[in-house]
């Protein structure tokens, strides 16, 4: 029997079918847009809202560091801290040792570098494999390609995104990507399409629902809750 991920954010699950039951376990989307129109708080809502139903997440922020993922999230009241504590999140932060801050690693929260891809993999593969042993139904984001890009020959990204994807799939997860549209050349960018199940795009005002047999759209908008489809 097939598992589906309610993602927590209104209208969303109606818009991508399956009788609005959710994402459907060993899916992984590519959530991508320009700057700025609401991807990462995509990000964050679908992570706490499987938090809150007891789902634990493998987190990989590529883009900003522990501290800003627990000030950003708590200005949409969205309080991780607790689920840091209860070891249902699992963080591999990728930017945090660039700005030289002093943080220690713990049995949820590795430290790992943007210039090293392979080391970031074998977190993903502690990390799934704790994470699985608290549930076999848990969550991954990746937040973002973009900055992985910015620090590794494109070829290498999409090699170890191939190997995140059959890790995730491999633990029966779900997982979303995200991907500033427009900053790498378009053919990486139809192979991120192809990689991944189905594809996201946002650009401020419309959300945008693309996979092999099914295609929607509507309008949303980001308030002090978060995103709601409409």
């Amino acid at each position: 029997m097939t598992k589906y991920y309610q993602s927590g954010i209104p209208g969303f699950d109606a818009l991508i079918g399956e009788e609005g039951l959710g994402i459907s376990a060993d899916s992984v989307a590519l959530i991508y847009g320009p700057p700025k129109v609401g991807k990462s708080i995509f990000c964050y809502q679908f992570m706490y809202n499987g938090l809150q139903q007891s789902e634990p997440c493998l987190y990989i922020t590529a883009d900003y560091g522990i501290k800003q993922l627990q000030q950003r999230t708590m200005d949409f009241n969205w309080f991780i801290q607790s689920h840091i504590q209860n070891q249902n999140l699992y963080i591999i932060d990728l930017i945090s040792k660039l700005s030289g801050a002093k943080l220690e690693e713990s049995a949820n929260y590795k430290i790992s570098s943007l210039q090293n891809p392979t080391d970031m993999m074998v977190k993903v593969g502690i990390g799934t494999r704790f994470l699985f042993q608290k549930s076999p139904q848990f969550r991954s984001i990746l937040d973002s390609l973009t900055t992985q890009f910015a620090f590794n020959p494109e070829h290498l990204v999409l090699r170890v995104l191939k190997s995140y994807i059959e890790r995730i799939k491999e633990a029966n997860g779900v997982a979303l990507i995200t991907h500033t549209q427009g900053t790498v050349d378009h053919q990486t960018e139809e192979v991120l399409g192809d990689l991944v199940d189905f594809a996201v795009g946002m650009d401020g005002k419309n959300i945008y629902i693309s996979s092999e047999d099914h295609s929607s759209e509507a309008k949303y908008e980001i308030n002090d809750q978060g995103i709601s489809i409409f």
